[in-house]
């Protein structure tokens, strides 16, 4: 089985039992599927709502990025909602104060965001290369204390200011703005869609043209190993937690820097967790994931048209959840089958004498 089939095929069947499971549920609750993912499809075409999806997949990418770091590690870094989130406010307080010419302005908030969200992750990184604590656990609690944090800092008596019913920070100056790229009618697309783009291109290249990318992937695969290689699987832990953690905490600043200016009690919260999904659906390739975000963000933004049909809007929610439940089951039916089949070859090839060929990336 080739390498893209590999890649390409647990994914469509996951999206494709995703469609069925959904079909049947419309055809129970007695609506007509065809008319519900037409009115879907639709929806894209309307208003802002393509250049709306751009900007919301341009976050779950870099969500998605976040998470894809840590798995390469074998490193379930959940805490990236609490990286994404502590770096938010941070940067949005720290932004606001700051007085600085354009550009520079907006270089030192993505600084101070990429640093507070490596900051935020490095807790977990020293407890598990020290005491051996699992990340989950450690990450899992400072995710719910990211939650007090940012309420304090929010607050009226700290950083916040009275909006209405709203609090938030301080609006940002507009030197520390990032301009977007407009479309006309058709809305805005985040000027950070193209920041998303270079750290795609700098992940890759780093996995697939570094010896640190080796030494990250063979760390990640067998530590044992990689130790016996010369690897510090250690240290390599600590690298691999501080980079998850200081690209999480540049998810927000497309809407940081390209909308809102300020960072409100009532932010949008969970893209960290839907990081999770987006790697998993994009198998932590950066073109994947690029996919596994359009994907999901589509499924978010065209969910709202469902309504005017009569159609539940959580249908769209029940094609996210099963897409990431089954690319899971997908991916590892295919990888059996690949093994099987290489298995065979090697079987034809000591029958016959002649050399069995090997898959890219398999292995006899």
């Amino acid at each position: 089985m080739s390498s893209w089939r590999i890649a390409l095929l647990p994914p469509a069947l996951a999206v494709g039992f995703a469609v069925v499971l959904s079909s049947a549920a419309l055809l129970v609750s007695g609506a007509d599927p065809l008319l519900a993912f037409a009115t879907m499809g639709s929806q894209l075409l309307r208003d802002t709502t393509a250049v709306d999806t751009v900007n919301l997949a341009t976050v779950y990418y870099l969500a998605g990025l976040a998470v894809a770091i840590g798995f390469q590690m074998n490193l379930f870094n959940i805490g990236v909602e609490g990286q994404y989130r502590f770096a938010a406010v941070v940067a949005a307080v720290t932004g606001a104060a700051l007085h600085l010419p354009p550009v520079l302005h907006a270089l030192a908030i993505l600084v101070i965001a990429v640093a507070s969200g490596a900051l935020y992750a490095l807790l977990p990184a020293v407890l598990k290369v020290t005491r051996g604590v699992h990340e989950v656990i450690t990450t899992i609690m400072l995710n719910s204390i990211v939650y007090g944090i940012v309420a304090f800092l929010v607050s009226p008596d700290q950083f916040g200011v009275l909006h209405g019913n709203n609090v938030s920070t301080e609006e940002i100056d507009p030197s520390g703005w990032i301009p977007g790229i407009p479309l006309g009618a058709a809305g805005t697309v985040f000027g950070t869609v193209i920041l998303a783009a270079a750290l795609g291109t700098g992940y890759w290249f780093m996995l697939t043209r570094t010896r640190f990318g080796f030494e990250l992937r063979a760390s990640g695969e067998s530590p044992t190993a990689a130790a016996a290689g010369g690897v510090n699987a250690r240290r390599m832990t600590v690298i691999a937690m501080l980079l998850s953690g200081g690209v999480a905490g540049l998810i927000a600043m497309p809407e940081l820097l390209g909308r809102d200016h300020v960072y409100a009690i009532t932010a949008t919260q969970g893209y960290g967790f839907t990081g999770i999904a987006v790697a998993l659906l994009g198998r932590n390739h950066p073109v994947g994931i690029a996919i596994g975000a359009l994907l999901w963000a589509f499924l978010d933004k065209s969910a709202v048209s469902l309504e005017s049909i009569q159609v539940p809007r959580e249908i769209a929610t029940i094609m996210q959840g099963t897409i990431v439940l089954s690319v899971v089951v997908a991916y590892e039916i295919v990888k059996r089958a690949d093994l099987a089949a290489q298995q065979r070859r090697v079987g034809q090839a000591g029958r016959g004498g002649t050399p069995a060929p090997v898959s890219e990336g398999g292995a006899v």
